[in-house]
C-alpha cells in the first residue's frame, strides 16, 4: 500500500465504528426496549403538561425559509475555518479566491435582505 492510502486508514476505521455503532445500538434496543404498549404508554408527553388539540397546524412558510438561511449562511461559515488555518500557505492566491467568496456570499445576503426573507411579520 502506498503511503497516501495508508493516511485514509484512521477514516475508514471511524466510519466503521461509527456504522457499528448505530447498528449496536438498534438491535440492542430492539432487544431491551419495552415489550407492552398500552394507551397510558402510548400518550405524548409534554412536560406533564395535557396535550391540547391537534399538532398539525401548519407553520408559516417564513419559519421554514428563515431556517433554511440559517442553515445555508452556518454552511458557508465553515469554509472559513480551513482557509483561516492555512492562511500563510496559500498566500496572495488564496486571499484572493477567499474575497472573491466573501463577495459571492454578500451578494446573496443582500440579495435576501432586498427580497425581505428576513422580515418576520
Amino acid at each position: 500500500m502506498q503511503s497516501d492510502q495508508l493516511n485514509y486508514i484512521p477514516i475508514l476505521m471511524q466510519f466503521i465504528l461509527a456504522v457499528g455503532f448505530v447498528v449496536g445500538t438498534i438491535l440492542v434496543s430492539g432487544k431491551l426496549g419495552p415489550k407492552r404498549s398500552s394507551e397510558a404508554k402510548d400518550k405524548n408527553f409534554e412536560c406533564g403538561i395535557e396535550s391540547v388539540g391537534n399538532a398539525r397546524i401548519p407553520f408559516s412558510v417564513k419559519y421554514f425559509l428563515v431556517a433554511i438561511l440559517f442553515v445555508l449562511f452556518d454552511v458557508e461559515v465553515i469554509f472559513l475555518y480551513p482557509w483561516a488555518i492555512n492562511f500563510k500557505e496559500l498566500g496572495m492566491e488564496g486571499m484572493v479566491k477567499m474575497v472573491i467568496f466573501m463577495m459571492l456570499l454578500l451578494v446573496g445576503f443582500f440579495y435576501i435582505i432586498k427580497k425581505k426573507a428576513l422580515e418576520w411579520e
